[in-house]
């Protein structure tokens, strides 16, 4: 059978896997009067609610007799390490650009990977119906970044399709009246454009996985692109790892992809993605041929991470009220399947504790694993993240950052001063009046804490991407840390009208009336630099004095709600998140007050005696 290997490559939010859909419709993958879903591919609950695409999914359909492997790819940052590995499935892309944002900082990333994997790209303007879209001005920002990638010459002349993903309609020509319903020239686009997998049908069987998965019957699967020969169920392989040495085992399982299903199959051959199980500890770039054959492919680069944050049992006073999973056993069989099928991931036990050190690619790669965790059942708490610092050549060295900043022009000078403070480099800026677009190259550290203020400062107007540049030396100075003080309470049991009424006077709750609080537990923000302790579960005396004003009604202020993100973002280094099935809690490390205040005494004595 003819094949296709394809991935969707795009910026986030720029309609991959709604594209996908799309596709799947116009091939006719789905039975007639079958109900399918928006973003069918985004099968986890957060992708859904996030809108993004969280883990790669592979499908497949079939058109005009060739069958099209599609890779769909995550548009994030956290999780560009998929999208460069899948790149070595594939033999063609499809770059979707919004017509509207045109060029964006991941369509430079991961038109970068294609390229240097001389994968040949479609390039589709999507969004093509929104409006103030201007198609003909994003294609050109996309012919600008391939020569400025320095793209072979053959590739500067790419095909281009217009369509609206989400209106389910296609067209050769940039003008809106010339859309078609159905995707029909897109598939065709693909059959014409896209070179056929180059394999030896008749070779020795070799595979490479470049995406792993997990399965609590058959262990850890792999997924990748077959480039010699066949395989067979019950075929006597070995596995070649990176230091050279061979594993054997048998095809226990092989399975294909067809729409939404994965189908368990006897035999796939050259050229095809399949998945294949049967070995516990299979990794990624390791090359599996047959029993005897010596030929290994390249190993695949597998991104580093370069945050890393502290898990933790629960340990706060209301630890196992609402969680099924709290004690360290289970937390930590829970991190060890995540590592089976996130490669990025590390985790690492602290001795003598019930802490572990889990290493990601970014915030939103970790708070999705924790967000994971607390949905199913999980307690647990976590610290502020920090960068993973390097030496290099001798010299310490962090990660540094690509930013991309979109801000309506009234919070320019706001959002540069607060950028200004964060160690970053202005890099070029672009301003017509109305919105200004600035480059910088940041320190990772700078970025922590200032992505839930961006979008308060903007009033939500502003837009925000970042990617991974490379490791720098240090910047010197401290960066990421909440400079305002908090509210601490003192007492434990739930909080009151009366007592918070009296607390917001000296700054922002957190909390309303009802919630349960406990001593060292962070209830609100203090208007002024230092911790302030309070009891927010105080009652009103009560006296046989009836005074005037004893039946008004207490008016509070709305209490701010603070997302996971955002608490991880809030929080300093001496504080955790308590994360359970049911709440997201903010609370100092030591719950004691008068200890609290004896090692802050004590700490700030140490500072002030190295100042001096």
């Amino acid at each position: 059978m003819d094949i296709r290997n394809i991935a969707i490559i795009a910026h986030v939010d720029h309609g991959k896997t709604t594209l996908v859909n799309a596709l799947l419709k116009s091939s006719n993958t789905f039975r007639e009067g079958e109900e399918i879903a928006d973003r069918v591919l985004d099968s986890n609950p957060l992708e859904h609610e996030r809108g993004i695409t969280i883990l790669a999914k592979t499908t497949s359909i079939d058109w005009k007799g060739t069958k099209i492997n599609i890779v769909d790819t995550p548009g994030h940052a956290d999780f560009g390490g998929e999208v460069e590995r899948i790149m070595h499935m594939v033999d063609g892309c499809l770059l979707l650009v919004d017509a509207f944002e045109g060029v964006m900082p991941q369509t430079r990333f991961v038109l970068k990977n294609a390229l240097e994997n001389h994968i040949k790209p479609i390039v589709v303007i999507n969004k093509v119906d929104r409006p103030n879209a201007d198609p003909k001005k994003a294609v050109d920002e996309v012919l600008g970044l391939f020569i400025e990638l320095g793209a072979p010459e053959e590739f500067l002349d790419f095909p281009v399709v217009y369509c609206s993903a989400l209106n389910d309609t296609s067209s050769l020509s940039p003008e809106l009246s010339s859309q078609e319903p159905g995707m029909e020239c897109l598939l065709d686009a693909i059959l014409r454009e896209m070179p056929a997998p180059s394999c030896d049908p008749d070779g020795d069987f070799q595979w490479q996985p470049a995406l792993l998965d997990y399965n609590d019957f058959v262990g850890r699967i792999g997924i990748g692109t077959i480039r010699k020969g066949s395989v067979r169920v019950g075929d006597a392989l070995w596995d070649i790892r990176g230091d050279g040495s061979k594993k054997p085992f048998k095809a226990m399982k092989l399975y294909t992809f067809h729409g939404m299903k994965r189908i368990e199959v006897n035999q796939v051959t050259c050229g095809d993605i399949c998945a294949i199980a049967g070995i516990d500890d299979m990794g990624v770039g390791d090359t599996v041929c047959k029993e005897g054959v010596d030929d290994p492919l390249p190993r695949l680069r597998i991104d580093e991470p370069t945050l890393q944050m502290e898990f933790g049992t629960n340990s706060s006073p209301l630890r196992g009220k609402d969680g099924k999973f709290v004690t360290a056993r289970l937390i930590e069989d829970r991190l060890y399947q995540e590592v089976q099928r996130d490669v990025s991931l590390r985790y690492e036990r602290i001795p003598n504790t019930e802490t572990w050190v889990v290493s990601g690619r970014g915030e939103l790669h970790l708070g999705v694993l924790i967000e994971t965790m607390r949905r199913e059942g999980y307690e647990l708490e976590v610290s502020k993240p920090r960068v993973i610092v390097k030496e290099i050549d001798g010299v310490k060295c962090e990660p540094y950052e690509d930013l991309q900043i979109d801000v309506p022009s009234e919070y320019l000078g706001t959002i540069m001063e607060i950028l200004g403070s964060r160690g970053s480099q202005l890099i070029d800026m672009d301003d017509n009046g109305v919105t200004a677009r600035l480059n910088y190259v940041i320190p990772s550290r700078g970025l922590i804490g200032f992505v839930s203020n961006f979008m308060t400062i903007t009033r939500g107007y502003g837009i925000i991407n970042h990617t991974f540049k490379e490791y720098r030396p240090m910047y010197g100075h401290a960066l990421g840390e909440r400079n305002i003080g908090v509210l601490v309470s003192t007492d434990k049991g739930p909080a009151t009208p009366y007592a918070i009424e009296k607390v917001e006077e000296h700054g922002t709750m957190f909390i309303s009336p009802g919630d349960t609080c406990y001593e060292g537990m962070i209830v609100g923000e203090h208007r002024y630099p230092n911790d302030l302790a309070v009891n927010c579960t105080m009652l009103k005396p009560q006296t046989n004095v009836r005074s005037a004003h004893a039946d008004m009604t207490v008016v509070l202020k709305a209490p701010r709600r603070m997302s996971l993100e955002q608490c991880l973002d809030y929080i300093n280094p001496d504080e955790l998140v308590e994360v359970t099935p049911t709440a997201i809690r903010m609370r100092k490390r030591i719950l004691d007050t008068a200890e609290r205040k004896k090692f802050d005494a004590k700490k700030k004595k140490e500072a002030d005696s190295l100042a001096s």
